[in-house]
């Protein structure tokens, strides 16, 4: 059974303080309906692309309010860490959570960001390898720097719990030989040669790699974000749509990655978007091979960006009518009545 996820980069338009309130009661809701697991983005700096920099700290007040659901980061961009503060602050959080970390890494996509932590973007790729070498090693009990040196509380239990975030086949190859599982995006650029290529035909390749390199008797672990916002009428969850993925549009042909068209209907699958009532949902979402594959679907509504009362409400119709009729989820149905 394909767990069910929910994924927030905590982009309501709103102050800091209330943000984090917003998130904290929407992962509540979450919980409330069966959700499996949650997940929160890292970033820097930038309030429009998310303002929370310290997810560990976050996670723990989300965690004294709930009990079941398991918190994830999706994900801490480790090349601007010390990989010993992140593996000491992971298994802190997984104690006072009851156990229920899941350690999402990444390499990182914001090249400005760099610059503060005295890092450049062009390295991430190497130094993303290095620091996670280095947090599996100080997880798995090794010296660190001193044989007297050992990460305390130890960290072994969250060695299985440990996820690459990648948009490339050398990626998906570097997650699964580590046993890792895999992150993939609800959204990646196209190439000049397949401009119209599904997410699905995009990330297939990934999929393929990581299942050729995971170790023999290691179980497959693949989440896959997707955006879906799900609303009681076409039209409104259109009208948010339209202002919201506009919106992405111009951040994005900015980034040098314009939409392949500029109907609403464009947009929404230059940005994969699943968007609609229950019915135009699951339709789309059960064409979507990738997660059919994936262990965990993890739902956001970014770059939507809807209210937070029709955040609530999606998350309330996935789990009682789109995930049940997808085969997800094997808490959501008996939890959501």
């Amino acid at each position: 059974m394909t767990r069910i996820g929910f994924f927030t980069r905590l982009l309501d338009d709103a102050g800091a303080a209330e943000r984090y309130r917003i998130a904290t009661e929407q992962v509540v809701a979450a919980e409330r309906h069966g959700f499996d697991s949650a997940w929160v983005a890292q970033h820097h700096f930038r309030a429009a692309e998310g303002g929370l920099p310290s997810p560990f700290v976050f996670l723990a007040h989300v965690a004294a309010q709930t009990s079941r659901i398991r918190l994830g980061t999706g994900v801490v961009t480790l090349p601007l860490e010390d990989p010993v503060r992140v593996a000491e602050d992971a298994v802190v959080l997984d104690l006072v959570s009851g156990g229920r970390v899941e350690l999402g890494l990444g390499s990182g996509a914001t090249p400005a960001s760099f610059l503060a932590f005295g890092e450049r973007s062009e390295d991430r790729g190497r130094v993303f390898g290095e620091k996670i070498d280095s947090l599996v090693a100080a997880l798995a009990g090794g010296a660190l720097g001193d044989d007297a040196n050992r990460l305390q509380p130890p960290g072994r239990d969250l060695l299985g719990r440990v996820w690459q975030a990648t948009f490339s086949t050398f990626g998906g190859t570097r997650a699964g030989r580590a046993g890792h599982g895999l992150m993939l995006s609800r959204t990646q650029p196209r190439g000049a040669d397949a401009p119209h290529a599904s997410l699905s035909e995009m990330q297939q390749p990934v999929v393929d790699a990581y299942l050729e390199a995971l170790p023999h008797g290691v179980p497959p672990r693949i989440v896959a974000s997707r955006t879906v916002f799900v609303a009681d009428s076409r039209e409104e969850a259109r009208r948010h749509a339209e202002i919201g993925l506009r919106r992405a549009a111009v951040g994005f042909t900015r980034m040098g990655q314009p939409p392949a068209g500029d109907t609403l209907d464009e947009l929404i699958a230059a940005y994969d978007t699943h968007v609609g009532t229950v019915d135009d949902v699951i339709e789309s979402l059960s064409r979507d091979a990738v997660a059919a594959q994936a262990s965990e679907v993890a739902f956001q509504v970014h770059s939507v960006d809807p209210p937070h009362e029709l955040v609530l409400r999606s998350i309330e119709l996935i789990a009682r009518e789109v995930a049940p009729a997808l085969c997800w989820g094997a808490t959501a149905p008996a939890l959501a009545r």
